[in-house]
């Protein structure tokens, strides 16, 4: 294309075609052969509604709404439907965020900011979770200036409530339990530990990001959320099991205190007053009007309808996992995730890697998520996995799905892991890992592709890459990851 037809511009259906080529190459969206990531509701309805609203939403937004007051009408009713779901109080309030990353920096935010003013005499404050929350509070640590805290878990997944009870202090600005965790579908123990950090005067946080639109139709379950004495937040994401397009969440605070808290407001400069209940400043509000419209169609019967759909898929894939010689599930999940491990009571010969099943069900339509081992503090090791998230979409294939399973379990049984020890070695004899050291761009390139990894993978079998980050030590894993990732976004 010459200069001057490219500065001319392209037509409208040159543009969308293009769009239409590159999305082709994307893993599909809808239809529930992608278990991560992606939430579909198998109902087309909202989807069209959700894009209807979104348009009409479109030229808002959402810094201030004094200016175009739909926005506050529909946070107000976002936040009052997820309060009443999350049996929270008149006492309970919050605001929409951009998505649950969003969410957990600002719960850590507004809890360190509580913090301070309890303990003016300084210090740097703790962040006390488990090696199962979310890295969003890793994240937030880091821009926030807390140290974390990281309670190992068991080799199941699970975390005993006593292992964070017992590393609470003073110093602690807030403790953070999952509902459940991602990792490995797991409940966290919230009540026992949210109540013990209200008898310590410490802020809990539960990250129900995952969970929060499922579990209040999910049967049996402990008080896990506003019901729990202690709990002092809660996030919740809407573009997750909520169904609305990415990015939405719910951040719920107990008290306007603590709500007011997570608030920017400056007058202290020449331009109008700022107030920013968020991390953002000019925010786009067709995800927020397409989350409001979806929550006014569902309502709480639409969602539990949901749930029963995603517990019947659930129970399918444990029954069909059961049935599969050499894999078995870690831990007991609870909710709309579960984790897929090689059962280490079977002999090597019988086992099915999970790396290897990820990789063989790519070639079978289907994506589930490569999980890496992880030793932990104290010596017990997590082992490597993959990780499904169920939809309701799915149980429109469940068959499908769990003969895809069956047979790509067949196909890698007995199937050695993946080994990068060799390459691993390499790295540390040249240095790599000693004092922090990392290896740079141009480093890192050539390591990734002698991995094979010289492209953001697209249903590229990764076990290989996956083995090689269990291997190195966190710094440099980190270091190829980003290189991986800021190389497919570069200009060619």
């Amino acid at each position: 294309m010459s200069v001057a037809r490219r500065s001319a511009g392209a037509d409208t259906d040159e543009i969308l075609g293009r769009l239409r080529a590159l999305r082709a190459r994307d893993a599909p969206t809808h239809g529930g052969r992608v278990l991560s990531y992606v939430y579909d509701s198998g109902r087309g309805e909202l989807d069209e509604l959700a894009d209807a609203a979104a348009s009409l939403a479109r030229p808002l937004n959402g810094l201030d709404p004094t200016v175009f007051p739909s926005i506050a009408v529909m946070e107000r009713d976002l936040v009052g439907f997820t309060r009443r779901v999350l049996h929270g109080g008149r006492s309970v309030v919050g605001s929409i965020t951009s998505g649950g990353t969003e969410s957990c920096l600002l719960a850590v935010k507004t809890a360190r900011d509580l913090w301070r003013r309890a303990h003016p005499e300084g210090g740097r404050p703790r962040l006390l979770t488990s090696t199962n929350a979310h890295a969003a509070f890793q994240k937030a640590a880091l821009l926030f200036d807390l140290d974390v805290d990281a309670v190992p878990c068991c080799e199941n997944g699970a975390v005993r409530a006593a292992d964070l009870v017992e590393r609470m202090g003073d110093d602690v600005a807030m403790v953070v339990v999952s509902a459940p965790a991602y990792p490995s579908g797991v409940l966290d123990p919230i009540e026992e530990v949210a109540a013990a950090a209200d008898d310590r005067g410490i802020s809990c946080h539960v990250d129900a990001c995952f969970g929060g639109f499922v579990l209040p139709w999910w049967p049996g379950l402990p008080r896990w959320d506003f019901r729990a004495r202690g709990v002092t937040s809660m996030s919740a994401d809407l573009h997750k099991f909520g169904y609305a397009p990415k990015g939405v969440s719910v951040l719920l605070h107990r008290g306007r205190r603590r709500h007011r808290a997570q608030f920017f407001a400056t007058t202290r400069w020449a331009g109008y007053p700022v107030v920013n209940p968020t991390l953002l400043g000019s925010r786009s509000a067709s995800p927020l009007a397409a989350a409001w419209a979806i929550t006014q169609h569902l309502g709480e019967r639409g969602y539990a309808e949901l749930v029963g759909s995603i517990q019947r898929v659930a129970a399918a894939v444990r029954t069909a996992v059961d049935g599969i010689r050499g894999l078995s599930v870690m831990g007991e999940p609870t909710g709309p995730a579960m984790t897929l491990v090689a059962d280490a009571s079977a002999p090597p010969e019988q086992q099915v890697d999970p790396y290897h099943l990820a990789d063989a069900l790519v070639g079978r339509g289907w994506r589930i998520q490569h999980q890496p081992g992880r030793l932990q503090s104290d010596g017990v090791r997590i082992p490597h996995s993959a990780h499904l998230t169920f939809t309701p979409v799915l149980e429109q294939r469940i068959t499908e799905f769990t003969d895809a399973l069956r047979s790509a379990s067949d196909s890698v049984r007995g199937r050695p892991r993946a080994n990068a020890r060799m390459l691993a070695a390499g790295l540390r004899a040249l240095g790599y890992g000693e004092g922090g050291r990392v290896p740079g761009p141009a480093v890192s390139w050539r390591l990734l592709r002698l991995a094979g990894a010289d492209a953001v993978p697209s249903g590229r079998p990764m076990a290989q890459l996956m083995a090689l980050i269990e291997q190195l030590p966190p710094p440099v894993a980190e270091a190829l990851l980003t290189e991986l990732l800021a190389r497919g976004s570069e200009p060619r």
